[in-house]
């Protein structure tokens, strides 16, 4: 791994309160479980403003913190920036990706975008659903997703070795 420059990381989802918080805390705890805190760099955003500057759904942040997660991010609409500063942009389902695909400045920065569905090892399902209302259920069927991806998404990384900067 690069001792000189942070593996930069986004989720993002539709509102920022739900799904990509969320992914964001557990790859945080798989990262810290596995001593790579100085590698990595984990933010998440969203593809709406209207939730800009709020905790995650007090449902999920309570889902998760039962799971041993803290969920303290303040939600905020993905940036131009966020193109350019980020080595990995994962969307959370087609909309998002779609979205985001549209939202890239160039070619090169749309390379970056990947569906979070490309890491899951243990589920069928091609997108992470909106748990907002799901109920009770969704947030923890959510959770199981991001477990599971956000573990198939380290182990790829780990694997491929982190891309270092020339």
């Amino acid at each position: 791994m690069n001792a000189n420059k942070k593996y930069k990381i986004l989720f993002v989802c539709l509102g920022n309160i739900c799904r990509s918080p969320a992914a964001q805390g557990i790859f945080q705890a798989i990262v810290d479980r596995n001593g790579c805190s100085d590698a990595f760099a984990i933010d998440s955003a969203g593809t709406y403003s209207g939730h800009r500057g709020d905790l995650p759904d007090r449902r999920m942040r309570r889902a998760a913190e039962a799971r041993g997660y803290s969920l303290t991010h303040r939600a905020r609409p993905v940036s131009m920036q966020d193109f350019f500063d980020s080595d990995l942009i994962i969307a959370m389902d087609d909309n998002n990706f779609t979205d985001l695909m549209h939202l890239a400045p160039s070619v090169e920065t749309s390379r970056k975008i990947k569906r979070m569905s490309a890491y899951f090892s243990g589920h069928s399902l091609d997108y992470v659903p909106d748990p907002y209302y799901m109920g009770a259920d969704g947030f923890e069927l959510v959770l199981d997703l991001l477990e599971d991806a956000c573990r198939g998404l380290f182990d790829s990384i780990i694997r491929e070795g982190i891309p270092s900067e020339s």
